[in-house]
């Protein structure tokens, strides 16, 4: 468990800087999530737009799923003069550009996918030094409000993808104006220079992909919290666009998406950094979590009971209030669980795939739901209960309040 101690607070400068890389990188991620990816796939296969996106998303989830903790892993035994996590941060940041520049010039299927799995390869080794340079400087009576700021980062990255893509004016120019702000967004964490030497992790590198939930099971009861939490939100946003056309009969369901992402984001972005300082100052993270993960319950219950536009509108706001206040907690309370100092890196990227597999697993779940058991109702009843699950979950860690 978490044994070694930082010995200064960090400085608002490193703070600052962790902010500013990480939304570049989420720039470089959500650029074509949102927006990008879609009009490729629609320009390549007009017809069969819908599957090639799916291909293309569900190949890149793989991915990452299995770069993030290698990376991880990686950093965590690296030495020399640049530190443990800045080379990863500032060569992941170059090679996920160079990724989206191929994403920019590609006219085909297997172009798509080839571009689009280099990004996530590349852009999984920033996250995962980022991630782990938290609890590397960061002390545990600050992890709250510095873990809200990674949160908020990562949510302003979104925002400004989806808007430095549109700004790009056509595909190749969005891709590359979001390449652009990769690299630049790197320096300021490279700048720092605060990167510390840490005890390197020994033993042989794929040993370390295994972790026994019976030797460290509070480990093991934070990543099934995560997962659950994470797979209730994904099932509740998965089909939102069809949610608004069919369910909800709205006249512009694409603009009824914008408006609800547009309302969760600024929710989330009022809470994330104050929840995260408030759980410090509590000193406890388990209520924040459980409450939060309540919270996000609630917003499903709701739009199974008023699938209307008002039901929408304030479900958007409620689940942006819980997962604000979520995303802070639970990253300080993941890393005072995690098995071992020196292996932070990739601890952590094992904990992220607690983010990205659910991404993978929602459509399996949520499309039979939806076409042959009860509907849309039945969907978010669904999406409710596994988060509430996870929510009571929480109270299974022991070494944290």
């Amino acid at each position: 468990m978490e044994t070694q101690a930082v010995g200064r607070e960090v400085s608002a400068r490193w703070t600052a800087a962790l902010v500013l890389t990480t939304v570049g990188t989420f720039v470089g991620w959500y650029g074509p999530l949102q927006i990008l990816l879609a009009k490729q796939a629609d320009m390549i296969a007009p017809l069969s737009k819908e599957n090639l996106l799916a291909l293309v998303a569900a190949l890149g989830a793989i991915c990452s799923m299995v770069a993030n903790p290698v990376w991880g892993a990686l950093s965590d035994r690296t030495t020399g003069r640049w530190g443990r996590r800045t080379p990863w941060v500032v060569g992941g940041s170059l090679a996920g550009a160079g990724g989206l520049a191929v994403l920019s010039q590609a006219a085909s299927t297997t172009g798509m996918i080839i571009g689009w799995c280099l990004v996530q390869i590349a852009l999984n080794a920033p996250l995962a030094a980022l991630s782990a340079a938290i609890p590397d400087q960061v002390p545990v009576s600050r992890r709250g409000v510095v873990g809200g700021w990674f949160g908020l980062a990562q949510t302003v990255g979104v925002m400004a993808g989806t808007g430095l893509a549109i700004a790009g004016g056509t595909i190749a120019g969005g891709y590359l104006v979001c390449a652009a702000v990769v690299v630049l967004g790197a320096l300021p964490f490279a700048l720092t220079r605060e990167d510390p030497a840490l005890e390197c992790p020994s033993g042989p590198l794929l040993r370390g992909f295994v972790i026994n939930p019976r030797r460290y099971p509070d480990f093991g009861w934070a990543w099934l919290t995560r997962f659950l939490m994470n797979l209730g939100n994904a099932i509740a946003l998965l089909y939102l666009l069809y949610f608004l056309d069919d369910a909800v009969g709205l006249d512009d369901p694409d603009g009824g998406v914008f408006i609800l992402t547009a309302l969760y984001a600024l929710a989330l972005v009022a809470t994330v950094v104050l929840a995260g300082a408030w759980s410090d100052r509590a000193g406890s993270r388990r209520v924040f979590v459980a409450v939060s993960g309540s919270v996000m319950a609630a917003a499903s219950v709701l739009l199974a009971l008023s699938p209307t536009w008002p039901g929408a509108v304030v479900a958007a706001l409620v689940l942006g209030v819980g997962f604000g206040a979520y995303t802070a907690v639970d990253f300080a309370l993941v890393t005072q669980v995690l098995p071992a100092d020196a292996d932070r890196g990739k601890d952590l990227g094992l904990v992220n795939i607690a983010n990205t597999l659910p991404q993978v697993l929602a459509p399996a779940i949520a499309a039979p739901v939806v076409r042959s058991l009860g509907g849309y109702p039945v969907l978010y009843s669904v999406a409710a209960a596994v988060g509430l699950l996870g929510a009571v979950l929480v109270f299974r860690i022991r070494s944290v309040r």
